[in-house]
């Protein structure tokens, strides 16, 4: 009896444990998972003392962000930073599809200019190509009901941009940068689609 007792809390725990794991990993990662940065870390602003991924400060005044953002997305700002900020400016977007678009366009905007070094160069291709995935998973979360209290969605990738390929970007990236090679392929993991 007492071998069947602890057998069968032993399985109720390991599912209790399954299920908040899974339940901790559910949503798309690009935009369902704050990312730990720094101390310190140049962000955009947020909510103070909520653990919700949704979280925008109402007091922000939004007509900065395109200017914000590209502010924060500086050649010194750390790859984890930058994917932060990307996942905050997305939810910050979410009910303007024309901020979105002009974001998304200044972000692509940066890559027709060569910088003098090629680490810039991959971490405006990384910005580019992240930004626009960001924006494909946010449109997840309206696809499986999750959100919004407005009740509609519009894609936030412009029609004229629809096919632009994320991931590819990010793969450019990866050539230009070897030496953040690492941080650049766990953001491309993120946003791919098929398991890697």
């Amino acid at each position: 009896m007492f071998r069947t007792d602890r057998s069968f809390r032993l399985a109720v725990l390991l599912a209790v444990g399954l299920g908040l794991a899974s339940a901790a990993s559910a949503g798309p990662p690009l935009i369902c998972h704050p990312f730990t940065t720094g101390a310190g870390a140049p962000l955009l602003p947020w909510a103070e003392g909520t653990k919700n991924w949704h979280s925008p400060d109402p007091a922000y005044d939004r007509v900065n962000l395109v200017a914000d953002t590209l502010r924060l997305l500086s050649p010194e700002a750390a790859i984890l930073d930058r994917m932060e900020n990307m996942r905050r400016a997305t939810i910050y977007a979410e009910e303007n599809p024309a901020m979105a678009s002009a974001l998304l366009r200044a972000v692509i905007e940066r890559t027709k200019t060569k910088p003098a070094d090629a680490r810039a160069e991959a971490l405006g291709w990384f910005d580019a190509g992240y930004l626009v995935e960001t924006y494909r998973q946010l449109g997840l979360i309206y696809q499986h009901g999750m959100l919004p209290a407005h009740g509609r969605w519009t894609s936030l990738v412009p029609v004229e941009l629809a096919e632009l390929d994320g991931y590819a970007l990010v793969q450019k990236a990866v050539a230009l940068a070897p030496e953040s090679q690492a941080e650049l392929e766990f953001a491309s993991t993120l946003m791919s689609r098929e398991p890697r």
